[in-house]
């Protein structure tokens, strides 16, 4: 057994069988190729490559562009790592063929002194991907050049004890993949299923077992409930601002995932609320964002006020809340489309109030809501396990690629 003895590094601390050297030291990069929009193919030739480029990566479902014949050294294949150098720096991209954009650089390196998972792991964990845009510089476009790229220090463990580690790692992005999957397939089934309840194509049972019927009634959204406005206390009055009434703005609503909201960045005394426009709205009232921000929205789980970025609903005995929130959230794009403004666009109470939807009667619309808040319920809880999985996966990341934490190799504990 190797001792873990440890030596001092820019990395911090590496195992002393580790040797500390700079990626200028292992690899050399080249940069891809500036393609004009203009010169660049929409359909593929014999001889032409698919045209890699940062916005073609984020979006599968963009149109492919292609370059004819490009020279050897720009092109790539899917064993390759590029990483961005400008711009969005940093971002570590595998797994792609084609020519690829000047934005990048690929790195030559040889194989056998590094595994692939291993590089694309360190560079992508946190430290290194700070290290990289400190480097990048703060201006309006970071730029990394290649002396500062090369001058990043790199762990060059045994490539047995390399290959063990991106082993490790992998496990856990198969994972993590796995729970993207899922949650992607969760939203799009939870899509469907708001099409198909929230419009009365699928009807439900009720608590009888018996299939909900009838004609759904055409109602306004002044007839759900109240409608009351928010306002916001004078700013320049200290004994307005830090009390203990939650004041929500828009920031509030759409920083947050859940349906519901339970406080505010920023809070008001009971002076504030009576001296604005500012009104108190009980547990159960739906906030529904109508400037700039039209239609993001949350229930309150107990009493607080808004700014006057919102319209909110305090039901009547008639609705369920939550019914409400899916039924709104699905209509979001009629919601924008009633709203005006130059500046910003914004969404009257008379526009709101007066907007009509199909609703089913109080017994059916709480059927519904609890079929949609169990399929919310549901992703959320895959949110976490995927939140979990990253965090597992960071902490690995730091004691595995440092040397901090030793794996079995050939049976032998390094």
């Amino acid at each position: 057994m190797v001792p873990n003895l440890l030596k001092p590094s820019q990395l911090g601390e590496i195992p002393k069988d580790w040797k500390r050297v700079k990626l200028s030291d292992v690899m050399k990069v080249r940069q891809g190729l500036q393609i004009a929009i203009s010169e660049r193919l929409i359909s593929p030739t014999s001889t032409s490559k698919e045209y890699i480029t940062i916005q073609s990566i984020k979006k599968t479902d963009q149109v492919r562009e292609y370059v004819e014949a490009p020279s050897q050294r720009v092109i790539c294949s899917k064993d390759d790592v590029l990483m961005t150098r400008t711009g969005n720096t940093g971002i570590v991209v595998t797994g792609v063929e084609g020519a690829f954009h000047n934005n990048f650089f690929l790195m030559d390196f040889d194989k056998n002194r590094i595994d692939t998972t291993f590089l694309v792991n360190y560079l992508r964990s946190p430290r290194i991907q700070h290290l990289i845009l400190t480097k990048a510089g703060a201006s309006t476009i970071p730029d990394l050049n290649h002396k500062d790229f090369y001058s990043i220090e790199f762990p060059l463990a045994p490539i047995l004890e390399q290959q063990k580690i991106a082993k490790i790692l992998s496990t856990w992005d198969k994972a993590i993949s796995t729970t993207e999957r899922l949650i992607d397939n969760s939203t799009q089934q939870k899509k469907a299923l708001m099409q198909q309840l929230l419009t009365g194509k699928k009807r439900l049972l009720d608590d009888e077992g018996i299939r909900f019927e009838g004609e759904w009634e055409e109602v306004s959204v002044g007839s759900l409930g109240k409608i009351y406005s928010g306002g916001t206390p004078s700013t320049s009055n200290t004994e307005y601002w830090d009390g203990d009434i939650n004041w929500i703005t828009p920031t509030d609503i759409t920083k947050q995932d859940s349906r519901y909201i339970n406080s505010s960045l920023k809070k008001i005394t009971l002076e504030g609320l009576e001296n604005s426009s500012a009104k108190l709205v009980p547990a159960g009232s739906l906030l529904i964002c109508t400037r700039a921000t039209i239609g993001a929205m949350a229930i309150t789980s107990h009493e607080m006020c808004t700014n006057q970025g919102f319209k909110n609903i305090v039901p009547n005995s008639k609705t369920n809340i939550e019914f409400v929130y899916y039924l709104l959230t699905y209509n979001k794009h009629r919601m924008i489309s009633k709203a005006s403004g130059s500046t910003f666009l914004e969404l009257s109470k008379t526009s709101f109030e007066s907007m009509k939807f199909n609703m089913p009667a109080i017994k059916e619309q709480k059927k519904i809501a609890t079929v949609l808040t169990n399929v919310d319920k549901e992703i959320e809880l895959l949110e976490q396990q995927l939140a979990d999985l990253q965090q597992e996966k960071k902490a690995l990341m730091q004691v595995l690629l440092t040397g901090k934490k030793r794996v079995l190799v050939d049976g032998e504990v390094l």
